[in-house]
Protein backbone atom coordinates (compact mmCIF):
# COMPACT_ATOMS: atom_id res chain seq x y z
CA UNK A 1 0.00 0.00 0.00
CA UNK A 2 2.97 2.22 1.30
CA UNK A 3 4.44 2.07 -2.98
CA UNK A 4 1.09 2.54 -4.58
CA UNK A 5 0.76 5.61 -2.14
CA UNK A 6 4.08 6.71 -3.52
CA UNK A 7 3.15 6.19 -6.95
CA UNK A 8 -0.39 8.38 -6.67
CA UNK A 9 1.77 10.99 -5.22
CA UNK A 10 4.95 10.91 -7.60
CA UNK A 11 4.81 14.40 -9.62
CA UNK A 12 7.10 13.26 -12.43
CA UNK A 13 5.61 12.95 -15.76
CA UNK A 14 4.64 9.05 -16.30
CA UNK A 15 6.66 7.58 -18.77
CA UNK A 16 4.57 5.76 -21.97
CA UNK A 17 1.99 2.72 -21.27
CA UNK A 18 2.85 3.04 -17.55
CA UNK A 19 -0.69 4.48 -16.81
CA UNK A 20 -4.16 3.76 -18.67
CA UNK A 21 -5.00 5.94 -21.52
CA UNK A 22 -1.26 7.42 -21.83
CA UNK A 23 0.03 6.54 -25.35
CA UNK A 24 2.12 8.92 -26.51
CA UNK A 25 5.61 9.36 -24.78
CA UNK A 26 6.18 12.54 -21.66
CA UNK A 27 4.74 16.08 -23.09
CA UNK A 28 6.71 18.45 -22.43
CA UNK A 29 5.07 21.77 -20.83
CA UNK A 30 5.99 23.54 -24.49
CA UNK A 31 3.61 21.38 -25.91
CA UNK A 32 0.63 21.84 -23.56
CA UNK A 33 1.07 25.21 -23.94
CA UNK A 34 1.20 25.93 -27.65
CA UNK A 35 -1.83 23.28 -27.68
CA UNK A 36 -3.87 25.21 -25.27
CA UNK A 37 -2.99 29.09 -25.98
CA UNK A 38 -3.71 27.93 -29.93
CA UNK A 39 -7.20 26.24 -28.52
CA UNK A 40 -7.73 29.48 -26.35
CA UNK A 41 -7.34 31.84 -29.88
CA UNK A 42 -9.64 29.64 -31.59
CA UNK A 43 -12.13 27.19 -29.56
CA UNK A 44 -14.83 29.52 -30.54
CA UNK A 45 -18.43 28.20 -29.86
CA UNK A 46 -18.98 26.84 -25.99
CA UNK A 47 -17.69 24.25 -23.56
CA UNK A 48 -19.12 21.46 -25.48
CA UNK A 49 -17.31 22.79 -28.79
CA UNK A 50 -13.98 23.45 -27.09
CA UNK A 51 -13.83 19.99 -25.23
CA UNK A 52 -14.43 18.53 -29.29
CA UNK A 53 -11.43 20.24 -29.80
CA UNK A 54 -9.74 19.24 -27.35
CA UNK A 55 -10.71 15.11 -27.97
CA UNK A 56 -9.87 16.02 -31.93
CA UNK A 57 -6.05 17.00 -30.36
CA UNK A 58 -5.10 14.96 -27.51
CA UNK A 59 -6.99 11.72 -29.03
CA UNK A 60 -7.06 11.62 -32.21
CA UNK A 61 -3.62 13.79 -33.30
CA UNK A 62 -1.68 13.41 -30.51
CA UNK A 63 -2.67 10.15 -28.99
CA UNK A 64 -1.87 11.16 -25.41
CA UNK A 65 -5.08 10.08 -24.15
CA UNK A 66 -7.31 6.92 -24.94
CA UNK A 67 -10.71 7.49 -25.55
CA UNK A 68 -11.85 5.98 -22.59
CA UNK A 69 -9.59 7.98 -20.50
CA UNK A 70 -10.77 11.56 -22.34
CA UNK A 71 -14.69 9.81 -21.66
CA UNK A 72 -13.42 9.43 -17.43
CA UNK A 73 -12.03 12.93 -17.17
CA UNK A 74 -15.30 14.51 -19.14
CA UNK A 75 -17.46 12.61 -16.79
CA UNK A 76 -15.25 14.19 -13.67
CA UNK A 77 -15.49 17.40 -14.86
CA UNK A 78 -19.19 17.46 -15.20
CA UNK A 79 -19.51 16.51 -11.71
CA UNK A 80 -17.44 19.62 -10.24
CA UNK A 81 -18.89 23.40 -10.68
CA UNK A 82 -17.13 25.72 -13.00
CA UNK A 83 -16.10 26.03 -16.36
CA UNK A 84 -16.19 22.83 -18.18
CA UNK A 85 -13.88 23.58 -20.96
CA UNK A 86 -11.39 25.40 -18.93
CA UNK A 87 -11.24 22.31 -16.15
CA UNK A 88 -10.79 19.71 -19.01
CA UNK A 89 -7.56 21.44 -20.29
CA UNK A 90 -6.27 21.51 -16.87
CA UNK A 91 -6.83 17.98 -16.49
CA UNK A 92 -5.69 17.21 -19.51
CA UNK A 93 -2.50 18.76 -17.91
CA UNK A 94 -2.59 17.22 -14.70
CA UNK A 95 -2.32 14.06 -16.87
CA UNK A 96 0.61 14.55 -19.31
CA UNK A 97 2.69 16.60 -16.64
CA UNK A 98 1.04 16.52 -12.82
CA UNK A 99 1.54 20.33 -11.02
CA UNK A 100 3.44 21.46 -13.79
CA UNK A 101 0.95 20.64 -16.68
CA UNK A 102 -2.28 21.45 -14.36
CA UNK A 103 -1.00 25.04 -14.39
CA UNK A 104 0.74 25.46 -17.82
CA UNK A 105 -2.48 23.88 -19.64
CA UNK A 106 -5.01 26.19 -18.35
CA UNK A 107 -3.08 29.02 -18.10
CA UNK A 108 -2.13 28.90 -21.72
CA UNK A 109 -6.30 28.26 -22.24
CA UNK A 110 -7.47 31.38 -20.16
CA UNK A 111 -4.70 33.65 -20.96
CA UNK A 112 -5.58 34.58 -24.74
CA UNK A 113 -9.10 34.43 -24.09
CA UNK A 114 -8.45 37.30 -21.29
CA UNK A 115 -6.35 39.00 -23.07
CA UNK A 116 -9.02 39.24 -26.24
CA UNK A 117 -12.18 39.99 -24.00
CA UNK A 118 -9.58 42.64 -22.42
CA UNK A 119 -9.65 44.08 -26.25
CA UNK A 120 -13.67 43.95 -26.13
CA UNK A 121 -13.93 45.41 -22.33
CA UNK A 122 -11.06 48.71 -23.21
CA UNK A 123 -13.17 49.22 -26.33
CA UNK A 124 -16.50 49.08 -24.86
CA UNK A 125 -14.96 51.55 -22.07
CA UNK A 126 -13.37 54.29 -24.75
CA UNK A 127 -16.22 54.18 -27.77
CA UNK A 128 -19.79 52.90 -25.77
CA UNK A 129 -20.76 49.90 -27.05
CA UNK A 130 -19.69 46.23 -28.19
CA UNK A 131 -18.16 45.63 -31.91
CA UNK A 132 -20.14 44.14 -34.44
CA UNK A 133 -18.97 40.99 -34.83
CA UNK A 134 -22.12 38.92 -36.40
CA UNK A 135 -20.36 38.21 -39.71
CA UNK A 136 -17.52 36.23 -38.05
CA UNK A 137 -19.95 33.81 -35.84
CA UNK A 138 -22.03 33.47 -39.19
CA UNK A 139 -19.00 31.91 -40.55
CA UNK A 140 -18.10 30.40 -37.65
CA UNK A 141 -20.89 28.55 -36.22
CA UNK A 142 -21.78 26.06 -38.68
CA UNK A 143 -17.66 24.87 -38.76
CA UNK A 144 -18.01 24.41 -34.88
CA UNK A 145 -21.13 22.34 -35.53
CA UNK A 146 -19.07 20.06 -37.51
CA UNK A 147 -16.59 19.55 -35.08
CA UNK A 148 -18.88 18.81 -32.06
CA UNK A 149 -20.45 16.40 -34.25
CA UNK A 150 -17.45 14.09 -35.19
CA UNK A 151 -16.75 14.36 -31.31
CA UNK A 152 -19.94 12.77 -30.54
CA UNK A 153 -19.42 10.24 -33.35
CA UNK A 154 -15.89 9.51 -32.25
CA UNK A 155 -16.50 9.00 -28.35
CA UNK A 156 -20.66 7.25 -28.73
CA UNK A 157 -19.18 4.34 -29.39
CA UNK A 158 -17.07 4.01 -26.45
CA UNK A 159 -19.40 5.00 -24.02
CA UNK A 160 -22.80 4.14 -25.06
CA UNK A 161 -21.25 0.56 -25.49
CA UNK A 162 -24.12 -1.64 -24.22
CA UNK A 163 -27.49 -1.56 -25.17
CA UNK A 164 -28.54 -0.47 -21.39
CA UNK A 165 -25.86 2.69 -21.72
CA UNK A 166 -27.76 3.87 -24.80
CA UNK A 167 -31.19 3.57 -23.61
CA UNK A 168 -29.35 5.41 -20.20
CA UNK A 169 -28.30 8.07 -22.39
CA UNK A 170 -31.70 8.78 -24.18
CA UNK A 171 -33.72 9.08 -20.88
CA UNK A 172 -30.25 11.59 -20.17
CA UNK A 173 -31.06 13.86 -23.61
CA UNK A 174 -34.90 13.57 -22.73
CA UNK A 175 -34.97 14.39 -19.45
CA UNK A 176 -32.78 17.62 -19.99
CA UNK A 177 -34.95 18.49 -22.93
CA UNK A 178 -37.74 18.49 -20.76
CA UNK A 179 -36.20 20.86 -18.08
CA UNK A 180 -34.37 18.33 -15.88
CA UNK A 181 -31.41 20.11 -14.02
CA UNK A 182 -28.15 18.71 -15.52
CA UNK A 183 -26.08 17.96 -12.94
CA UNK A 184 -29.45 16.09 -11.28
CA UNK A 185 -29.28 13.84 -14.30
CA UNK A 186 -25.65 13.17 -14.61
CA UNK A 187 -25.62 11.71 -10.81
CA UNK A 188 -28.50 10.19 -11.73
CA UNK A 189 -27.47 7.99 -14.88
CA UNK A 190 -24.32 7.57 -12.69
CA UNK A 191 -26.92 5.73 -9.82
CA UNK A 192 -29.00 3.52 -12.26
CA UNK A 193 -25.74 2.43 -13.99
CA UNK A 194 -24.23 1.48 -10.84
CA UNK A 195 -27.57 -0.32 -9.68
CA UNK A 196 -27.72 -2.28 -12.76
CA UNK A 197 -24.05 -3.52 -12.41
CA UNK A 198 -24.66 -4.57 -8.91
CA UNK A 199 -27.16 -5.94 -10.02
CA UNK A 200 -25.85 -8.08 -12.66
CA UNK A 201 -23.17 -9.16 -10.50
CA UNK A 202 -25.73 -10.55 -7.81
CA UNK A 203 -24.84 -8.16 -5.17
CA UNK A 204 -26.66 -5.48 -3.35
CA UNK A 205 -25.65 -2.16 -3.88
CA UNK A 206 -23.38 -0.50 -1.61
CA UNK A 207 -21.90 3.33 -1.29
CA UNK A 208 -20.88 4.83 -3.84
CA UNK A 209 -17.54 6.40 -4.01
CA UNK A 210 -18.97 9.44 -5.16
CA UNK A 211 -17.03 12.78 -5.49
CA UNK A 212 -19.18 15.45 -3.80
CA UNK A 213 -16.98 19.32 -4.29
CA UNK A 214 -16.71 21.14 -1.04
CA UNK A 215 -17.61 24.50 -2.24
CA UNK A 216 -17.02 26.85 -0.36
CA UNK A 217 -19.11 29.96 0.60
CA UNK A 218 -17.50 32.92 -0.04
CA UNK A 219 -18.61 35.90 1.87
CA UNK A 220 -19.35 38.93 -0.68
CA UNK A 221 -20.95 41.48 1.86
CA UNK A 222 -23.31 43.82 0.88
CA UNK A 223 -21.41 46.81 -0.86
CA UNK A 224 -22.19 50.07 -2.95
CA UNK A 225 -18.93 50.83 -3.89
CA UNK A 226 -16.65 48.56 -5.99
CA UNK A 227 -13.63 46.99 -4.28
CA UNK A 228 -10.84 44.60 -5.54
CA UNK A 229 -11.88 42.76 -2.50
CA UNK A 230 -15.70 42.91 -2.95
CA UNK A 231 -15.07 42.09 -7.06
CA UNK A 232 -12.68 39.15 -6.34
CA UNK A 233 -15.23 37.52 -3.52
CA UNK A 234 -18.57 38.04 -5.98
CA UNK A 235 -16.63 35.75 -8.95
CA UNK A 236 -14.71 33.17 -6.79
CA UNK A 237 -18.14 32.57 -5.43
CA UNK A 238 -19.32 32.11 -8.48
CA UNK A 239 -16.79 30.32 -9.83
CA UNK A 240 -16.66 27.85 -6.52
CA UNK A 241 -20.65 27.08 -7.35
CA UNK A 242 -21.60 27.54 -10.52
CA UNK A 243 -22.53 24.43 -12.89
CA UNK A 244 -24.79 24.81 -16.45
CA UNK A 245 -24.12 26.81 -19.35
CA UNK A 246 -23.73 30.92 -19.86
CA UNK A 247 -27.25 31.66 -19.25
CA UNK A 248 -26.64 30.23 -15.71
CA UNK A 249 -23.53 32.27 -15.50
CA UNK A 250 -25.99 35.51 -16.63
CA UNK A 251 -28.18 34.66 -13.43
CA UNK A 252 -25.83 34.42 -11.08
CA UNK A 253 -24.32 37.71 -11.80
CA UNK A 254 -27.59 39.12 -12.14
CA UNK A 255 -28.49 38.44 -8.42
CA UNK A 256 -25.74 39.83 -7.21
CA UNK A 257 -24.19 42.83 -9.48
CA UNK A 258 -27.26 44.31 -10.66
CA UNK A 259 -29.93 43.45 -8.13
CA UNK A 260 -27.55 43.23 -5.00
CA UNK A 261 -25.14 45.19 -5.09
CA UNK A 262 -25.95 47.44 -8.01
CA UNK A 263 -22.22 47.91 -9.79
CA UNK A 264 -24.05 47.04 -13.23
CA UNK A 265 -26.94 47.71 -14.93
CA UNK A 266 -28.90 45.16 -16.86
CA UNK A 267 -27.84 46.27 -20.51
CA UNK A 268 -23.80 46.34 -19.31
CA UNK A 269 -24.49 42.89 -17.99
CA UNK A 270 -26.39 41.41 -21.32
CA UNK A 271 -23.10 43.27 -23.00
CA UNK A 272 -20.30 41.36 -20.95
CA UNK A 273 -21.81 38.18 -21.58
CA UNK A 274 -22.57 38.28 -25.22
CA UNK A 275 -18.44 39.42 -25.22
CA UNK A 276 -18.36 36.17 -23.47
CA UNK A 277 -20.05 34.24 -26.31
CA UNK A 278 -18.64 35.78 -29.05
CA UNK A 279 -14.80 35.83 -28.31
CA UNK A 280 -13.02 32.29 -28.42
CA UNK A 281 -12.02 30.59 -24.96
CA UNK A 282 -14.07 30.47 -22.18
CA UNK A 283 -16.98 32.03 -21.21
CA UNK A 284 -16.19 32.79 -18.25
CA UNK A 285 -13.94 35.93 -19.82
CA UNK A 286 -16.89 37.71 -19.37
CA UNK A 287 -15.28 38.23 -15.63
CA UNK A 288 -12.81 39.82 -17.08
CA UNK A 289 -14.84 42.07 -18.96
CA UNK A 290 -16.96 42.80 -16.09
CA UNK A 291 -14.07 43.38 -14.05
CA UNK A 292 -12.28 45.97 -16.46
CA UNK A 293 -15.68 48.17 -17.11
CA UNK A 294 -15.73 47.92 -13.18
CA UNK A 295 -12.22 48.38 -11.99
CA UNK A 296 -10.16 49.12 -14.94
CA UNK A 297 -7.23 46.73 -15.84
CA UNK A 298 -6.89 46.05 -11.97
CA UNK A 299 -10.00 44.99 -11.83
CA UNK A 300 -10.15 42.63 -14.69
CA UNK A 301 -7.35 40.80 -13.24
CA UNK A 302 -9.05 40.49 -9.99
CA UNK A 303 -11.99 39.48 -11.26
CA UNK A 304 -10.63 36.75 -14.03
CA UNK A 305 -8.18 35.14 -10.86
CA UNK A 306 -11.42 35.12 -8.83
CA UNK A 307 -13.73 32.69 -10.81
CA UNK A 308 -10.92 30.74 -12.74
CA UNK A 309 -9.01 30.01 -9.75
CA UNK A 310 -11.91 27.39 -8.12
CA UNK A 311 -11.58 25.45 -11.44
CA UNK A 312 -7.56 24.89 -10.34
CA UNK A 313 -8.16 23.47 -6.81
CA UNK A 314 -11.32 21.22 -7.60
CA UNK A 315 -9.16 19.83 -10.08
CA UNK A 316 -6.07 19.47 -8.33
CA UNK A 317 -8.26 18.05 -5.33
CA UNK A 318 -10.76 15.66 -8.04
CA UNK A 319 -7.47 14.44 -10.78
CA UNK A 320 -5.52 11.92 -8.78
CA UNK A 321 -8.99 10.37 -7.64
CA UNK A 322 -9.57 9.44 -11.20
CA UNK A 323 -7.61 6.09 -12.19
CA UNK A 324 -8.95 4.76 -8.60
CA UNK A 325 -12.46 5.52 -9.64
CA UNK A 326 -12.15 3.31 -12.26
CA UNK A 327 -9.98 0.60 -10.93
CA UNK A 328 -13.30 0.05 -8.45
CA UNK A 329 -15.96 -2.20 -10.42
CA UNK A 330 -18.60 -0.33 -8.21
CA UNK A 331 -17.31 3.37 -8.44
CA UNK A 332 -16.63 2.56 -12.49
CA UNK A 333 -20.17 1.84 -12.81
CA UNK A 334 -21.08 5.18 -11.70
CA UNK A 335 -18.75 6.90 -14.21
CA UNK A 336 -19.89 4.85 -16.84
CA UNK A 337 -23.49 6.24 -16.13
CA UNK A 338 -22.03 9.88 -16.04
CA UNK A 339 -19.52 9.40 -19.26
CA UNK A 340 -22.78 8.07 -21.32
CA UNK A 341 -25.25 11.20 -20.60
CA UNK A 342 -22.37 13.82 -20.62
CA UNK A 343 -22.12 12.85 -24.05
CA UNK A 344 -26.47 13.02 -24.42
CA UNK A 345 -26.10 16.66 -22.79
CA UNK A 346 -23.32 17.50 -25.52
CA UNK A 347 -25.67 16.53 -28.23
CA UNK A 348 -28.72 18.51 -26.99
CA UNK A 349 -26.27 21.40 -26.77
CA UNK A 350 -25.72 20.54 -30.42
CA UNK A 351 -28.97 20.64 -31.53
CA UNK A 352 -29.61 23.68 -29.89
CA UNK A 353 -26.05 24.92 -31.65
CA UNK A 354 -27.47 23.68 -35.05
CA UNK A 355 -30.65 25.90 -34.71
CA UNK A 356 -28.72 28.62 -34.45
CA UNK A 357 -25.99 27.98 -36.70
CA UNK A 358 -28.47 26.63 -39.59
CA UNK A 359 -29.62 29.63 -40.57
CA UNK A 360 -29.75 29.57 -44.41
CA UNK A 361 -28.29 27.84 -47.07
CA UNK A 362 -24.98 29.03 -47.15
CA UNK A 363 -24.85 28.13 -43.79
CA UNK A 364 -25.59 24.97 -44.32
CA UNK A 365 -23.40 24.58 -46.96
CA UNK A 366 -20.60 25.61 -44.82
CA UNK A 367 -21.26 22.92 -42.15
CA UNK A 368 -21.68 20.05 -44.59
CA UNK A 369 -18.58 21.23 -46.46
CA UNK A 370 -16.26 20.95 -43.20
CA UNK A 371 -17.90 18.42 -42.05
CA UNK A 372 -16.89 16.32 -44.75
CA UNK A 373 -12.81 17.88 -44.44
CA UNK A 374 -13.25 16.53 -40.97
CA UNK A 375 -14.09 12.78 -41.46
CA UNK A 376 -12.79 12.56 -45.16
CA UNK A 377 -9.18 14.32 -44.96
CA UNK A 378 -8.86 14.98 -40.85
CA UNK A 379 -8.00 18.50 -41.38
CA UNK A 380 -7.10 19.88 -38.32
CA UNK A 381 -10.36 22.19 -36.53
CA UNK A 382 -8.54 25.29 -35.85
CA UNK A 383 -7.55 25.77 -39.81
CA UNK A 384 -11.76 24.61 -40.02
CA UNK A 385 -12.84 27.50 -37.96
CA UNK A 386 -10.32 30.27 -39.62
CA UNK A 387 -11.86 29.27 -42.90
CA UNK A 388 -15.11 29.73 -41.90
CA UNK A 389 -14.29 33.10 -39.89
CA UNK A 390 -12.82 34.01 -43.61
CA UNK A 391 -15.86 32.70 -45.47
CA UNK A 392 -18.49 34.96 -43.45
CA UNK A 393 -16.66 37.80 -43.61
CA UNK A 394 -16.41 37.32 -47.42
CA UNK A 395 -20.53 36.84 -47.40
CA UNK A 396 -20.59 39.81 -45.22
CA UNK A 397 -18.37 41.89 -47.76
CA UNK A 398 -20.55 40.26 -50.48
CA UNK A 399 -23.96 42.01 -49.18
Amino acid sequence: MAADSETQLDPSPPPASARPGELAAATSLLELGVLFARLGVTAFGGPAAHIAMMQDEVVNRRKWLTEARFLDLLGATNLIPGPNSTEMAIHIGWERRRWAGLAVAGLAFIVPATAITGVFAWAYVRFGAVPAVGWLLYGVKPVILGVVVQALLGLAPRAARTTGLRVLAGAAALLVVLGAHEVAVLFAAGVAALVASTAARGRSAGPASLILPLAPAVATGVAHGVTLPGLFAVFAKTGAVLFGSGYVLLAFLRADLVERLGWLTEAQLLDAVAVGQITPGPVFTTATFIGYVLAGASGALVATAGIFLPAFVFVALSGPLVPRLRASPASAAFLDGVNVASLALMAVVTLELGRAALVDVPSAGLAVASGLLLVRFKVNSTWLILGGAAAGWALHAAN
